[in-house]
């Protein structure tokens, strides 16, 4: 299994970082993806990917960070060559549920963000959120490159999951779609195909069931998994080799 999305460096991970990599090994984990937000989580995110060989992170400033945290295009290519273990851009993209940026800040952040990747081949991590119309309508105008798209946490409709296919995009299921009101999320998953599923916990958030209520960490993937695999009837072993090739593929692991 692969942890596409976590986040090491918030806590109550950062303070028991020797703990939550051993679960994750009995667990059987073999990658784990630790995700930038800002400037001051990438420091630490430097430190965590030298922790041990399974740790790998992106740089990337997170939609809610716009404001404070707008760089351009060549700050964001130097610091995704910071490390080799540096295997992605974000997470980076929009969100109008909140304000905490304001829309402008954040749509300059995403398309600084989309051209560094262009200029370093890394996938881009992207996050959405009542703003499909806005992520789209982006993404659409680099159909004709080469680049590689995830949508982290994906919890988009079926309409706008045909239209990131279109892309090329792959999708990460997130935890949520074990939750009980979950039930168009999971058919949205069962209709997005087999080699564009990845999966993550989005530690320390979003918690699967049933472990709703406590503090997310990577070991609890296996409960994503483990519903993935109900969705598209295939056992779990199968849908666990799938999703760790996709990832492979996209990040370009040999």
């Amino acid at each position: 299994m692969i942890d596409s999305h976590c986040h090491l460096d918030h806590d109550p991970l950062y303070q028991n970082l020797n703990e939550v990599i051993l679960r994750s090994k009995k667990v059987g984990i073999t990658k784990l993806l630790t995700i930038s937000t800002n400037l001051d989580s990438f420091e630490n995110i430097k430190k965590i990917i030298n922790l041990d060989p399974i740790i790998y992170g992106t740089f990337g400033i997170h939609p809610h960070d716009a404001d404070k945290n707008l760089i351009g295009k060549h700050k964001i290519i130097e610091n995704s060559k910071y490390s080799k273990k540096i295997i992605g851009i974000g997470e980076t993209g929009l969100d109008f549920y909140y304000s905490n940026s304001d829309k402008n800040n954040q749509i300059k952040s995403f398309i600084n963000h989309i051209e560094a990747c262009l200029d370093v081949n890394k996938t881009l991590i992207v996050h959405s959120r009542n703003a499909e119309k806005e992520t789209f309508e982006i993404l659409n105008q680099y159909k004709n490159t080469d680049i590689k798209i995830l949508m982290h946490c994906f919890t988009g409709t079926q309409e706008f999951a045909s239209k990131l296919l279109d892309l090329n995009s792959y999708f990460s299921a997130s935890g949520i779609i074990t939750f009980k009101n979950s039930s168009e999320l999971r058919e949205t998953f069962n209709f997005i195909p087999n080699d564009k599923i990845i999966i993550e916990t989005d530690s320390p958030f979003l918690a699967p069931f049933p472990m709703r209520g406590k503090k997310n960490e990577p070991s609890f993937i296996k409960y994503t998994l483990e519903k993935l695999a109900q969705i598209k009837k295939i056992t779990l072993e199968e849908m666990d080799e799938i999703t760790t090739n996709n990832f492979n593929t996209l990040f370009s692991f040999k």
